[in-house]
């Protein structure tokens, strides 16, 4: 899916509390903080596929209810915050829908796994002789 995601108002659930944030005395009145519930269940924006892979991608971050939760609480107003924590389950949203490259195997070349064991060879060798004049003595 490329491009912008575009989700719908209806999708989403917000909650709004008293910010731990900048706001000076106004944080003691005034609820800024805002937590936005998106179920990914219910949206009709994505396909299974693409759902699976949101699921997969982002699972440390959505509840046992199938929830993803995302808090806001950086600006002094509610819509600001509001803004923000949209903005921040958009781009979460994009990063858990980007195809991840598959990783090649490579193989190490014959010189570098001859000069890895002739360099233990030499640490082995240093080593052994340390012992010996340990009990010289």
């Amino acid at each position: 899916m490329a491009g912008k995601i575009e989700i719908s108002e209806n999708d989403l659930t917000f909650k709004y509390s008293r910010s731990s944030g900048p706001g000076g005395q106004n944080v003691n009145k005034v609820s800024t903080k805002v937590t936005v519930f998106f179920d990914l269940a219910k949206c009709t924006a994505f396909s299974e596929a693409h759902k699976n892979q949101i699921r997969e991608s982002l699972k440390s971050r959505i509840d046992k209810a199938g929830l993803l939760t995302v808090i806001s609480q950086k600006y002094r107003t509610q819509n600001a915050n509001r803004r923000a924590a949209v903005e921040k389950l958009k781009q979460l949203l994009e990063q858990a829908m980007k195809e991840k490259p598959v990783r090649r195997k490579t193989r190490l070349p014959q010189w570098a796994r001859q000069k890895r064991l002739e360099k233990k060879k030499h640490r082995s060798t240093i080593k052994h002789l340390r012992q010996e004049k340990i009990f010289n003595y």
